[in-house]
């Protein structure tokens, strides 16, 4: 898709929807840490009851979609490993939330569009110049820089939201080499139904074992059941919103949005769980936009510079 052929009004109605969905995404980890931290609801559960309610939303409009004869349902084991790969991603990244300050992890994620950058180039055949990794390894050392303080605080748990953005990548490179055969609304079915597996499994094993953040733990309080719905519905929304916003305008316009999340999840940490990155993480923080905000601007130049040759 390219910009030049979108009227303008629908890129700035995408850029809207997807900023809309960038501001209000990290509510659902701070709801996740909220429920972790006071109501000892174990992280594996809060991703299952996250999954869960997903699948249940998007099961009601596939089922009406269906009787309406508006949409085809079949089985896709494809979307079904994609599903198993984003449940065990937010798993960790929730975990992470337990532990460690809203923006250190969401900054430390941001390394995904880079690391997606680099396996489209290895599994994909795309042509990735060498500006784009060096931008690439900048964006790394950024991520560095916010872990290391904080692995001498947290040990390893500050590497998980590493292991997140690493596992979220493989699930884009498998939704780009299934070529966006199957409609976004039966995707996000099957990546909630992938979501409720995973945390089933390890809950199944992690219960026995009396591991404290992967055990089964139903919340107590009414209260707990409300934020755990709330975040499926948030969920569910930020990522139909996603999903709208890049039908309509191209992701090279569109992701440098995704930096927005950082003035979200910074206001919430400071109001809620007396979080503020200091100097030294807040530095990370910009070498990470910055890299991944020189390789979108990159990548709309060589698109112009493609189309031009066309």
């Amino acid at each position: 898709m390219s910009a030049l052929s979108i009227p303008r009004n629908a890129i700035v109605t995408a850029m809207m929807i997807m900023a809309s969905a960038m501001l209000f995404a990290p509510v659902m980890d701070a709801i996740a840490k909220f429920s972790a931290i006071h109501f000892a609801v174990s992280p594996a559960m809060i991703t299952f009851g996250r999954f869960w309610v997903q699948t249940f939303f998007l099961l009601l409009f596939l089922i009406i979609a269906w009787l309406r004869r508006d949409l085809a349902f079949s089985f896709s084991g494809l979307n079904i490993l994609r599903g198993l790969l984003m449940g065990l991603a937010a798993m960790l990244f929730f975990t992470a939330v337990k532990y460690m300050p809203l923006a250190d992890c969401i900054a430390i994620f941001f390394v995904e569009p880079l690391i997606v950058m680099l396996m489209s180039s290895v599994f994909l055949g795309e042509v990735v110049g060498w500006r784009r990794r060096i931008a690439a390894f900048v964006g790394f050392c950024g991520a560095m820089i916010v872990i290391q303080p904080s692995y001498e605080l947290f040990g390893a748990v500050s590497l998980l939201p590493l292991c997140t953005a690493l596992l979220f990548s493989t699930y884009l490179i498998l939704t780009r080499m299934a070529g966006g055969t199957d409609e976004p609304l039966i995707m996000q079915f099957y990546a909630g139904v992938g979501g409720v597996l995973i945390c089933g499994a390890i809950m199944a094993v992690g219960t026995p074992l009396d591991i404290e953040d992967l055990s089964f733990t139903l919340p107590q309080e009414s209260r707990a059941w409300a934020l755990l719905l709330a975040m499926g519905f948030l969920a569910t929304a930020a990522h139909m919103l996603l999903v709208i916003a890049f039908s309509m305008a191209p992701a090279s316009i569109l992701a440098p949005f995704q930096y927005l999340e950082i003035v979200t999840a910074t206001v919430l940490g400071f109001f809620l769980f007396d979080e503020f990155p200091d100097p030294l993480k807040w530095l990370g923080i910009f070498i990470i936009i910055g890299s991944g905000l020189y390789t979108f601007i990159r990548e709309r130049q060589v698109e112009r510079e493609e189309n031009m040759l066309r």
